[in-house]
């Protein structure tokens, strides 16, 4: 029997192709976002007792940058000098990746506050090669939330 629509969009997981970045505002297309990530600190606690009680471990949430990688094609069309200008600016942005469904409305997003560029990767050039040109964006991303829409 086959199954409805609406119970294949809430029992199946979203497939990771179809998303979409909003960067300081502006929609940009990216082929590849990874590195997206919350980290919580542990500290383990020993005491003079720790033999026979065992050991404590805490969590604290030290908000701290954590590397996140965007890469994108080179388009002549869509402002292909605008991530380089970002570097030279140096200033923090808003990042969000949405998920989307089949037909692209955003279901899940991630949010990032505060993202800085520290460094734009050329494509890497070979005159043998047919493939297209990729340009790679390292950020320094904090304060990332979860979104449902």
């Amino acid at each position: 029997m086959a199954q409805s629509k609406d119970f294949q969009k809430r029992v199946y997981p979203l497939p990771v192709y179809n998303f979409q970045v909003t960067l300081g505002g502006t929609a940009m297309s990216f082929v590849e976002v990874s590195g997206i990530a919350v980290e919580y600190e542990t500290v383990t606690y020993r005491h003079g007792l720790s033999f026979a009680e065992g050991e404590q471990i805490q969590s604290f949430h030290f908000d701290s940058f954590v590397p996140v990688t965007l890469r994108r094609g080179t388009i002549l069309g869509s402002e292909p000098l605008a991530l380089h200008s970002w570097l030279q600016q140096r200033d923090l942005r808003s990042l969000e990746v949405s998920l989307c469904d089949e037909a692209g409305l955003p279901q899940i997003s991630w949010r990032i506050a505060k993202a800085l560029p520290v460094r734009l990767d050329a494509p890497c050039f070979d005159a043998g090669a047919s493939e297209v040109s990729i340009e790679r964006l390292e950020l320094r991303a904090r304060g990332v939330s979860l979104v449902e829409h």
